[in-house]
C-alpha cells in the first residue's frame, strides 16, 4: 500500500505539473508572467489567444487533476485518492524547474483544485456534500469580495476544517489537506499582502496592459525605508509595531527579517496625467530596508535591484526608476540594468541634477534680495565628490567670493578644485573633509548619499541658508533651531493631475522626488533613451527633462 501511495502521488504530481497554458503562451513568443503579474492564469491566455485557447487550457487544468485522481481509483483505496489530488496540486503550484527554463509561473491554481474537487467525488474519496458545500463557499465569497485569492484559501480552509470534524478519513491525510492549505497560503502570501496594502485588483477591475492603451503608461519604482518607523507603514506589517514598541518583538529581529525579503508592490500611484493626455500608473516597489543595509551589504541591495526590476517588467512596467539609495547600488543602476534587460532602468540623475540647475539662480537671487552680497560671500558645497553637487559647485562658483568644497575623498576633491579654480580665477576655493569649515559659509549647499544626517547645528552659524538636496536629508531637524536659518528642500517635484496614493514618501501631498519624476517623464513620453545610469549625466538629458517636464505639467517646489 505505500509503494502504490508513493507511486500514485509521483504520478499525480508530474500531471498536475503539466503547464498547458504556459506551453500555449510561450508559442506566441510571450511568458505568462509578462502579460501580467496580476492575471496569473487563464485570463493572460485570453487576453493573448482569445477564449477558444482560453477555454481549451481551463479545460486541461481541470482534467490533469481528474486524471491524476483516476489513477487511484483502481487502488480502491480513498486515501489514496486524495493523496493523488493534494500531489497534483503541488505539482500545479511547485511544478519542476525543467519544465520553466526562465521564469516559473505564480498560478493560483483555482482550476486545478476544481478538478481535484471532481476527481474526489467521482473517487468518492470525501462526501459530496462537503465538495458541493466547498465551490458554494468558493463561489459565494468570489460574489461577496471579488478577490480571488480569499475566495481560494477560503474554501480550502473550510473543506479542511470539515473534513478533519466531520469525516473518519486517517489522521495522515488530514494532517495533509492542512499541509496543502499551508501550502497555498504560502504561495499566495504576496496577493494577501497586496490585499492588506489596498493594491491587489478585485476580479473585474481593469488591469494595464503592455501596449493595449496607446494614451497608458505603467512605471514602477523601488523605494526602501527611511527610518525605523517607515518599515511599519505598510499594512501588512503594521501589525507588528505595537509588539516592537513593547520590546516584545527587537526592532533587529525586524530589520534582520526585511533584509531577506525579495521586493514587493506596496503602493499604487494614480492620478498622473500628463498635459498630452497621458495617463501613469506607478507601482511602488519595496524591500522595507533601512539606509545602512545599502552600506553593509552592497552585493545583496545589488540583488534585490535586480528581483526589482524582473517584478516590475512582470507587472507590465516599461521603465523602473531607483530611488534614495537603491539610485547608488550596482554602479548606479548599470549592473542593474545589465541583469535585466527587458526593462528600462534610471536611477533619475539627469532630472535631479536639471531640477537644481534650475533652482539654483532663483536662490541666489533671492539670497541677495535680502541684502546679502554674493561676490563677499562663502558658500559651501557637501558631497563635492559626486556628480550632483560638483554641478552646483560649477554653477555657483562665477557669483561667489569663496566655494568650500566638502567631501570624503581628499585627493578627488583636490582635482576638482583645481578644474574650478582654472575656470574662475577671481574666486577663492578650498577642499576639506572637514565639517567645520562650514562655520564660515553665508550658504551651504548639500547633495550626499550619506544614509544620515551630516550637518548639525555646531556645523552652521545664524542665518546661514542651506540648499538640502541629500536624500534622505543631509540636515538634521536641530538645524532648524539655530536664529536665522533657513533649510530648502531640493529636488522636489508635483506631476501633473491629481495624484494619489497610500505610502508616505516624506515629500509633502502630492509631491514626489525628481528621480521619480524622471522615471514618470520617461514612460509618458516613452524617451529610454534618455534613461540615467552610471556615474555620467549627460547635459543633453538634464536639459531634455527640464524641458519635458516643463511642457508635460510637471511643477518643481520650492520652499
Amino acid at each position: 500500500m505505500i509503494i502504490t501511495a508513493i507511486v500514485v502521488a509521483a504520478l499525480s504530481y508530474l500531471i498536475g505539473s503539466l503547464p498547458f497554458g504556459y506551453w500555449l503562451i510561450k508559442r506566441t513568443g510571450h511568458h505568462p508572467r509578462e502579460v501580467s503579474a496580476h492575471n496569473l492564469g487563464i485570463e493572460n491566455v485570453m487576453h493573448l489567444l482569445g477564449p477558444g485557447p482560453a477555454l481549451v487550457s481551463a479545460m486541461a487544468d481541470i482534467l490533469k487533476a481528474f486524471v491524476a485522481i483516476a489513477l487511484a481509483i483502481p487502488t480502491g483505496q480513498t486515501e489514496i485518492a486524495l493523496l493523488a489530488g493534494i500531489a497534483a496540486y503541488f505539482g500545479h503550484l511547485f511544478p519542476p524547474r525543467k519544465f520553466f527554463p526562465d521564469l516559473p509561473p505564480r498560478g493560483r491554481g483555482n482550476l486545478v483544485l476544481l478538478g481535484v474537487l471532481a476527481g474526489w467525488s467521482a473517487s468518492h474519496a470525501l462526501p459530496e456534500v462537503l465538495i458541493y458545500l466547498t465551490i458554494a463557499v468558493f463561489a459565494g465569497l468570489l460574489a461577496y469580495t471579488r478577490f480571488v485569492v480569499v475566495a481560494t484559501l477560503s474554501s480550502l480552509a473550510f473543506l479542511t476544517l470539515t473534513v478533519t470534524v466531520f469525516t473518519s478519513i486517517e489522521g495522515e491525510y488530514k494532517f495533509l489537506l492542512f499541509v496543502m492549505l499551508g501550502v497555498a497560503i504560502w504561495r499566495l502570501k504576496e496577493q494577501l499582502g497586496r490585499i492588506m496594502d489596498h493594491t491587489e485588483p478585485r476580479l473585474g477591475d481593469r488591469i494595464p496592459m503592455r501596449g493595449k492603451n496607446p494614451n497608458e503608461r505603467v512605471a514602477a519604482f523601488m523605494i526602501h525605508a527611511l527610518t525605523p518607523d517607515d518599515m511599519f507603514q505598510t499594512e501588512r506589517i503594521k501589525w507588528l509595531k505595537p509588539w516592537v514598541d513593547r520590546g516584545i518583538i527587537p526592532l533587529k529581529w525586524v530589520i534582520w527579517a526585511a533584509e531577506q525579503l525579495r521586493p514587493v508592490k506596496v503602493d499604487e500611484l494614480r492620478g498622473i496625467k500628463t498635459s498630452e493626455g497621458i495617463d501613469v500608473r506607478m507601482y511602488l516597489i519595496t524591500c522595507p530596508v533601512l539606509p545602512e543595509f545599502f552600506r553593509d551589504k552592497p552585493e545583496l541591495a545589488v540583488q534585490r535591484a535586480i528581483q526589482g526590476a524582473r517584478l516590475s517588467h512582470e507587472m507590465g512596467a516599461s521603465v523602473m526608476g531607483l530611488g534614495a539609495f537603491w539610485s547608488t547600488v550596482g554602479n548606479k543602476g548599470q549592473e542593474v540594468q545589465e541583469a535585466v534587460p527587458q526593462i528600462h532602468v534610471t536611477n533619475g540623475g539627469a532630472y535631479t541634477a536639471g531640477t537644481v540647475k534650475n533652482a539654483i539662480p532663483g536662490i541666489l537671487r533671492h539670497f541677495e534680495e535680502q541684502g546679502r552680497n554674493l561676490k563677499e560671500a562663502t558658500a559651501g558645497v557637501v558631497g563635492a565628490n559626486g556628480v550632483v553637487a560638483f554641478g552646483i559647485a560649477r554653477t555657483i562658483s562665477p557669483q561667489v567670493g569663496k566655494v568650500i568644497l566638502l567631501g570624503r575623498d581628499q585627493e578627488r576633491l583636490e582635482r576638482s578644485m583645481k578644474t574650478l579654480a582654472k575656470a574662475n580665477p577671481s574666486t577663492e576655493f578650498i577642499a576639506t573633509t572637514d565639517y567645520a569649515s562650514l562655520k564660515e559659509c553665508d550658504i551651504i549647499f548639500t547633495a550626499t548619499s550619506d544614509p544620515d544626517p551630516v550637518i548639525f547645528p555646531e556645523h552652521v552659524k545664524e542665518n546661514t541658508w542651506i540648499f538640502d538636496e541629500g536624500r534622505p536629508a543631509d540636515v538634521d531637524e536641530s538645524v532648524k533651531q539655530v536664529p536665522g536659518v533657513r533649510v530648502i528642500p531640493g529636488g522636489v517635484v508635483v506631476p501633473p493631475g491629481s495624484m494619489t496614493g497610500n505610502v508616505n514618501l516624506h515629500f509633502g501631498r502630492g509631491a514626489v522626488p525628481a528621480c521619480l519624476a524622471e522615471t514618470l517623464i520617461i514612460a509618458a513620453t516613452e524617451s529610454y533613451d534618455r534613461k540615467s545610469l552610471g556615474q555620467q549625466t549627460l547635459s543633453e538629458n538634464i536639459n531634455f527633462f527640464v524641458q519635458e517636464a516643463e511642457r508635460l505639467g510637471f511643477l518643481t517646489v520650492e520652499e
